[in-house]
């Protein structure tokens, strides 16, 4: 195994399972479509007793940190974003998926928002460009809560964000609804 950074070493070192274990169960939790009570039962089927309420401390405790840690072993993205939004049903509720590409197909983020506006959009591009730094040109289909947003953020900006509205260079992260 990897040697892992100190801040998640920290932490696992307190929990009284082996690490394998406990990053089995956090892994299979956020990979699969499984319930904390159904990871219960198969690592009882492995021999190993631990409780549904166990492993879902374990998920908040180390999901932040692993996000963190994996968030920045991720590839460099380029400078020209495709962006888009989509609605999926989350728990029975209709919720945005904003979502964005390089130009060479590689995810850049996605954020999943209630609301469909200005500020939704507006939080999504802040949170995009702190995590995987500045754009030069970005295309957007015709929604006016991206372009407004994206004028909101030029506003503060030296050097501003080139804004293509074009639904056909949008191509690549539409096929991918």
């Amino acid at each position: 195994m990897k040697v892992l950074k100190p801040a998640i070493a920290n932490v696992l070192k307190r929990l009284h399972y082996p690490i394998e274990v406990i990053l089995v169960c956090v892994r299979w939790y956020v990979a699969y479509p499984l319930s904390l009570r159904f990871l219960e039962e198969m690592m009882a089927e492995r021999g190993i007793a631990v409780d549904h309420s166990t492993v879902h401390r374990w998920a908040i405790k180390l999901l932040p940190m692993l996000e963190k840690a994996l968030r920045s072993c991720k590839r460099a993205v380029s400078k020209s974003w495709r962006i888009n939004e989509t609605y999926v049903k989350v728990r029975g509720e209709w919720r945005y998926l904003y979502r964005a590409v390089d130009k060479d197909g590689n995810t850049v983020d996605f954020l999943l928002r209630a609301r469909r506006n200005k500020a939704a959009a507006q939080r999504y591009f802040e949170k995009s460009i702190n995590q995987n730094g500045a754009l030069e040109t970005v295309t957007i289909d015709k929604s006016g809560a991206n372009l407004a947003a994206l004028e909101a953020i030029n506003a503060e900006r030296e050097t501003p964000i080139k804004i293509r509205q074009n639904k056909y260079l949008n191509n690549t992260v539409e096929q991918d609804h």
